[in-house]
């Protein structure tokens, strides 16, 4: 070996010797990757909405999966229930997985100026710089991370109207007891060239009926795997859907991103024997001013019992809070009212829930058999749409 070459074994050595072999190895290890940071903290905001909120035995499902490949960063989050999968363009040809943490990243990025973030991928951490600003989060295991499950079935293309503009009518009424999962979902009902979405917990449903235009099959939809279908579902005209019936999954894909869900199995209960066939006392009502008076009742119902009794009589309806002295606090409203006088009991919360989701400057058609059978409320002008609450027992 010549002197100059000797020089340069010893000049190695020296910087073996100097720098932790750790550190060159962290180094050599290093990805970097340059991202808009808006860009990035808006899907790690949708994708967080899919992470497991639940201990469980697989740390990995507490984070978020970044994985770069094929000139992509793909983002996935999981609860095991629903899957949220989405892909992001950068140059990067390097590949490499990691999962993390999202809650401390998104709230980091938030305060972070608008532009460029570099994004520094290392063993052990994930480090982002901007300007002067660094910032560094531990990683989470990514071996045990669950991907998505893979639905072969053709993609159909659906009109997001179709969701965006009936579900919120039925999603509110769904359980969010997991004691009885059936209740948990909107259920889907084909029949012929109709379309009927249903959604209980136990104390009210929603019944909503459209013609079939979409090839939308029959299924038992998660609650909080819908709302946020509705949430993606909002700057789109048209969407893909896949359905598994083997596999019992259901995707849906909006451009880049595509979320999946697992169908609830089990009987939905039979809905149809809840609604009344027939009325006695029937009420037409402004339905702002209804929301504004039921709200006013709360304000002294809450105090004792959530109750708010409705007294349907030749003037209108009088709204009054089940108290102790129920004489002492309410407030008559204008409606058009057929039929004998009734009085009938409410949860209000139920009410509130019902107005706030029904379009505003309406009126409500209220249907009454008897004060210890089901109500039915309807929108004026909605023939597909009813909503039924079952009323509250009190001693009169």
């Amino acid at each position: 070996m010549s002197f100059s070459g000797l020089r340069c074994v010893e000049n190695l050595e020296r910087i073996l010797y100097t720098y932790p072999q750790s550190l060159i190895l962290r180094s050599i290890n290093t990805m970097k990757i340059n991202i808009d940071k808006d860009l990035l903290l808006d899907n790690l905001t949708v994708a967080s909405r899919f992470v497991s909120n639940r201990f469980s035995s697989v740390p990995s499902l507490q984070g978020i999966l970044f994985e770069t490949k094929d000139k992509h960063i793909n983002l996935y989050a999981t609860n095991l229930t629903s899957f949220f999968h989405t892909k992001i363009k950068n140059p990067t040809t390097e590949e490499k997985k990691i999962v993390f943490d999202p809650k401390k990243v998104m709230e980091f990025l938030s305060l972070l100026t608008p532009g460029i973030v570099e994004l520094d991928i290392e063993d052990s951490q994930l480090v982002i710089r901007k300007d002067k600003t660094k910032g560094t989060f531990s990683l989470i295991n990514a071996e045990d991370f669950p991907y998505p499950p893979i639905v072969k079935e053709k993609e159909e293309k659906i009109k997001t109207d179709v969701l965006k503009k009936h579900l919120p009518l039925v999603l509110f009424a769904a359980s969010s007891d997991d004691t009885r999962p059936v209740l948990n979902g909107v259920n889907f009902l084909t029949q012929d060239d109709e379309i009927a979405l249903v959604a209980t917990d136990g104390f009210r449903l929603s019944l909503l009926k459209m013609k079939k235009e979409d090839s939308i099959p029959q299924m038992l939809v998660p609650k909080g795997f819908l709302e946020e279908v509705v949430r993606l579902s909002k700057e789109e005209k048209e969407m893909g859907l896949r359905f598994s019936e083997k596999e019992k999954v259901i995707s849906f894909t909006f451009g880049d991103t595509t979320v999946y869900s697992r169908l609830i199995t089990g009987d939905f209960p039979p809905f149809e024997k809840v609604i009344p066939s027939e009325s006695k006392t029937k009420a037409v009502i402004e339905k702002d001013e209804f929301l504004r008076n039921i709200r006013i009742v709360s304000v002294f119902a809450r105090e004792v019992s959530n109750i708010a009794l409705l007294s349907f009589g030749k003037d209108g309806i009088t709204m009054s809070p089940k108290t102790e002295r129920d004489d002492q606090n309410s407030t008559l409203q204008d409606a058009d009212v057929e039929g004998p006088p009734q009085k009938v009991a409410f949860n209000f919360k139920f009410i509130i829930d019902f107005l706030m989701h029904a379009p505003d400057k309406k009126k409500i058609i209220i249907e009454v058999l008897r004060p210890d059978a089901p109500v039915v409320f309807k929108i004026e002008g909605n023939k597909d749409f009813l909503h039924v609450i079952m009323p509250v027992r009190i001693q009169t």
